[in-house]
């Protein structure tokens, strides 16, 4: 199963379209090139799917969702454990 998961931005590239956000405590880097012309700065939140943020959301929404996905039990942890072994370059 495929989720979008919720992740805070921490900080926002400056030569690429690329942020590093924090999903659970994995933090990775993800592409942010489709919300070309969206503000996004350190505490934001975005919705991400296989390592691209597809939009921004509120940090209610977005901790709403994860309070959600992670009563998916193994699917969520799947989730977690793919994002932990992947990596954009």
């Amino acid at each position: 199963m495929c989720l979008a998961i919720p992740g805070e931005i921490m900080a926002v590239g400056t030569d690429r379209p690329v942020a590093e956000v924090d999903v659970s405590g994995v933090r990775r880097s993800v592409d942010i090139g489709l919300l070309d012309g969206e503000r996004l700065a350190a505490g934001d939140w975005v919705l991400i799917h296989v390592g691209f943020a597809m939009s921004k959301i509120d940090e209610a929404e977005a901790r709403a969702t994860l309070e959600l996905l992670q009563g998916l039990g193994a699917a969520y942890d799947d989730e977690i454990d793919a994002l932990r072994e992947s990596e954009i370059g």
